[in-house]
């Protein structure tokens, strides 16, 4: 228990250093850009200084150093205007902008929206305004703690999905080890009770009775190696799916109530799978126990069993609630249930037995509320 504490501190207090790593990085790259972009208004308002210069100048005036802070801006988008929205000169325009009037006004009005204007007053009562727009530097520094934003978003997902599939895989072992020790606590009292069967027998009793005494432990012992199989690599073996299948089918069939309409459709002639019967009858068990309550255990429960060259398929159908077509897949994601009491595991166990321990597939293959649902198991014949 300490631990797992342990191990989920640590594993917060790094969630925690990350994030405070990533925030410090954005918060830093928007305090450059602000210094970047208030190096950039200083630098305009020399620009705008030196406009003035050389606009009001005269035959004494030294214009040197005006005309070389004017020649040095070789990044930052210019645009002075008089009269309103009349350009009179640019820098770091292309071209073919300048070329069309109406784009040199659309390119004006989004360097307004950029910047404020630099108004120049060159002489009493007249002025120049000075448009600029951010340099390619700081456009593209613009858009970096967008990019960081999205990290922190993925980083976040990721860091989600981590946790969520770590928390699965502990509950996966959680079950796994909940299972074999069940089948392990089973197991001792089993042991005592083929025991007294065994005297049963050799006493002077209906030997009907020590008979459905051994169905009941043989079911319990089938049920223990169930147990025993979850979490473990299965062993496959060859075996004909038509009579594994109705093994199954005929043992339910035998012990529901007679309300219930069991039928079968299956291929005369054997058919030969790689599968665990242990594990393989506990699907068919599942399957046909869920539609029974789908039915409210009264209605028809009919298995089909059909193939072509490469598959074998496995068919449930009922005549109970039906399900609706959203649910189609999340009627095999653990925990999900319409029962009043109900834990949801079985038809994800389901699910896992027929496509993880037997590479198989498993799905709703058709359903109509009212009218019933048909499960069907998909699954690969032996090649002979």
């Amino acid at each position: 228990m300490h631990f797992s504490e342990r191990r989920n501190t640590t594993r917060w207090v790094i969630i925690s250093i990350s994030f405070l790593i990533i925030t410090l990085i954005l918060w830093n790259t928007y305090t450059f850009f602000q210094i970047f972009k208030n190096e950039e208004r200083v630098k305009m308002n020399l620009v705008a200084h030196a406009q003035k210069t050389l606009v009001s100048a005269d035959e004494n005036t030294d214009l040197d150093i005006p005309l070389e802070i004017l020649n040095n801006n070789h990044s930052v988008p210019v645009m002075l205007t008089m009269y309103g929205d009349k350009i009179i000169s640019s820098v770091n325009v292309p071209e073919k902008i300048l070329e069309d009037k109406e784009k040199s006004l659309s390119y004006l009005n989004n360097l307004k929206r950029e910047n404020d204007p630099i108004v120049i007053e060159y002489a009493p009562g007249k002025f120049q305004t000075l448009y600029y727009g951010n340099s390619e530097l700081l456009n593209k520094l613009k858009y970096y703690p967008i990019a960081l934003v999205l990290i922190i978003f993925l980083f976040s997902a990721l860091i989600y999905n981590f946790y969520k599939s770590t928390k699965m895989a502990t509950q996966n072992k959680l079950w796994a080890g909940m299972a074999k020790e069940t089948a392990h606590q089973i197991g001792t009292p089993l042991s005592s009770l083929i025991g007294w069967v065994e005297i049963l027998k050799t006493e002077n009793i209906d030997p009907t009775i020590s008979e459905e005494i051994q169905k009941d432990i043989e079911r319990l012992q089938t049920i223990t190696d169930r147990f025993s199989k979850i979490g473990s690599v299965p062993i496959l073996e060859t075996h004909d799916i038509i009579s594994e299948t109705l093994s199954a089918f005929e043992y339910l069939q035998s012990r529901f109530s007679k309300q219930v309409s069991f039928s079968y459709n299956t291929p005369k002639d054997p058919v030969l799978v790689q599968l665990n019967p242990t594990l393989y009858s506990w699907t068919i068990e599942n399957l046909v126990k869920n539609a029974i309550d789908a039915m409210k255990g009264k209605g028809t429960l009919e298995l089909q069993i059909e193939q072509d060259s490469q598959h074998v398929k496995i068919n449930v159908k009922d005549s109970g609630s039906g399900i609706p077509k959203k649910q189609f897949k999340t009627v095999f994601e653990t925990g999900f249930t319409t029962k009043k009491r109900g834990w949801g595991l079985g038809l994800s166990l389901t699910k896992r037995i027929v496509e993880e321990y037997h590479s198989g597939k498993i799905k709703v293959l058709h359903s109509e509320i009212g009218k019933g649902t048909t499960f069907q198991i998909l699954l690969n014949k032996k090649m002979q």
